[in-house]
């Protein structure tokens, strides 16, 4: 049975003014099942029912922050699980999504990378966590105006189907969402930089997860930095900006001892000349069995410092939902003691 958010919106079953209905109750307004389409007739709602698979997911649960953020752990119709974050502030509402199960990047400080890798998700596997978060929050799924693909998983290796899901989300006749307030994070993969910066009509934000100026210690704590160097990575944040005209982010988080000498941020700042760039310095949330420690709250500052100074766009990055599991590089089906509930 065919997932019927894998579908673009211009793809969906039905014609005209009730292809328009079906989308709005999808996105509209979150239904959760084909009976709840009111206005659609019973004949349609039965074919529908028999032929397209609405919720991607067996199984929600949820561990909430002090913070507000809150963590939904998936289960799959397969049995996998995976993780996205909804994150509340005063003038947004985010959502973390997710692109695999697991993460082949194996970044030595991330959780995620030391899940290792499970399987890619589909377009609507990743659509279907913005629709079931504005559900569990009771809120419209149009209301959620910006999006990271920041969750599990290495966006660029699961490229087709990662494209898919942001055009589905920018569509006007799905959420709408603006190709300002959407970004896509990727560990460097190259060939994948390129292929966005070619995606003319699609728009959305790019960062980068540097996390080291120096082969030597990329290599380290990203085993990836085998197979891209940080060379190839530069060239291909160039030429995208070249072709796009839009600032780059770059993800640098902060682990003693390892990345964060001020040497490095020299190095880092040199790398950077010429590039329109934002660098987002992010403390490391501790995991259990991690081998790394965040940098003190001095040596952040002293690298900060030197950033700012050398004409760097600068900023330190306060993950939300530490206490839940759910900040950067914690996601790893994990359910801390936090304020937790669980919904079928």
């Amino acid at each position: 049975m065919e997932l019927l958010l894998d579908l673009h919106p211009d793809a969906y079953p039905l014609e005209g003014f009730r292809r328009r209905q079906l989308l709005d109750w999808v996105y509209g307004q979150g239904a959760g099942t084909f009976d709840a389409m009111t206005n659609l007739p019973a004949a349609t709602r039965q074919e529908l029912e028999q032929t397209y698979l609405l919720n991607p997911f067996k199984l929600i649960e949820t561990v909430r922050s002090a913070d507000g953020s809150v963590k939904y752990l998936f289960t799959l119709q397969d049995g996998r699980q995976m993780e996205a974050v909804y994150m509340p502030y005063l003038d947004r509402k985010t959502i973390c999504v997710s692109t695999m199960v697991g993460c082949p990047a194996r970044c030595a400080f991330c959780a995620t990378g030391a899940m290792g890798f499970g399987r890619n998700l589909t377009p609507g596997e990743i659509v279907g966590q913005v629709l079931a978060v504005a559900g569990g929050e009771d809120i419209a799924p149009r209301e959620i105006r910006n999006l990271v693909f920041m969750g599990m998983g290495e966006a660029m290796l699961n490229y087709d189907n990662t494209m898919l899901a942001a055009r589905i989300l920018l569509h006007p006749g799905a959420l709408g969402m603006s190709k300002r307030r959407v970004t896509l994070s990727t560990v460097g993969i190259a060939r994948g930089i390129k292929r966005l910066a070619a995606e003319d009509d699609l728009g959305i934000k790019l960062a980068i997860s540097l996390h080291a100026p120096d082969e030597e210690t990329r290599k380290r704590i990203i085993p990836t930095g085998q197979v891209n160097s940080i060379e190839e990575i530069m060239s291909a944040a160039r030429e995208y900006q070249d072709v796009t005209g839009r600032r780059i982010t770059m993800e640098y988080t902060m682990l003693r001892g390892i990345n964060d000498h001020l040497w490095q941020a020299e190095l880092l700042a040199e790398l950077l000349r010429g590039l329109v760039s934002h660098v987002n310095l992010i403390p490391m949330n501790p995991w259990p069995g991690s081998d790394f420690e965040s940098s003190t709250e001095e040596q952040i500052q002293a690298f900060y410092d030197l950033l700012e100074a050398r004409g760097m766009d600068v900023s330190v990055r306060r993950s939300r939902g530490r206490d839940a599991g759910a900040a950067c590089g914690q996601l790893a089906l994990k359910r801390p003691n936090a304020h937790s509930g669980g919904a079928a």
